[in-house]
């Protein structure tokens, strides 16, 4: 269950990181126009700050806001998923990002099933949610497959492929 949260969470911080990188200009951001509390946030770039390309300098000011306004626990948490992060291998952050791009490439209509069936998931009892984990780890992987393309044919509102036999 955690893991589902913190993977989740993770989405989010990307989403918003990547949104602040679209919205970002060409143009540099000045140290100077930043607030005293993005200053004081970013303080460990001020040295470098001129030399940082433009996005990543809109990113860490978006950052910074987003920081300042944050309350303790929600910092807190935020240190906490970062850590957490951090300590993931390579191999399962790429795997992340790449989810990540792939929703990212899906369409709102396939977005908004996803967060729902998501939500759905989330309200379950953490034995069902359990069991639901327990049962998909010990699929084959062409069972896993039959059961993606069945959940993705039900919502749709296609036929599934087994009903189409009959």
């Amino acid at each position: 269950m955690m893991k589902v949260k913190w993977v989740v969470s993770i989405s989010a911080s990307m989403l918003l990181m990547h949104c602040a990188a679209t919205l970002a200009q060409d143009e540099p951001v000045s140290w100077e126009d930043l607030s005293k509390q993005q200053q004081q946030i970013l303080q460990p770039y001020s040295e470098s700050w001129n030399s940082l390309e433009p996005e990543r300098q809109a990113r860490l000011s978006a950052g910074a806001k987003r920081w300042s306004g944050m309350s303790r626990r929600e910092r807190n948490a935020a240190k906490d998923r970062f850590q957490s992060w951090r300590e993931l291998s390579p191999d399962r952050r790429d795997a992340i990002r790449s989810r990540y791009q792939q929703f990212q490439s899906m369409s709102p209509r396939d977005q908004a099933r996803i967060r729902k069936a998501y939500e759905r998931y989330q309200r379950m009892p953490v034995d069902r949610r359990q069991e639901l984990r327990d049962r998909y780890r010990n699929m084959t992987p062409e069972q896993r497959q039959r059961l993606r393309e069945k959940l993705r044919d039900r919502a749709t509102d296609r036929p599934t492929s087994v009903d189409r036999k009959h």
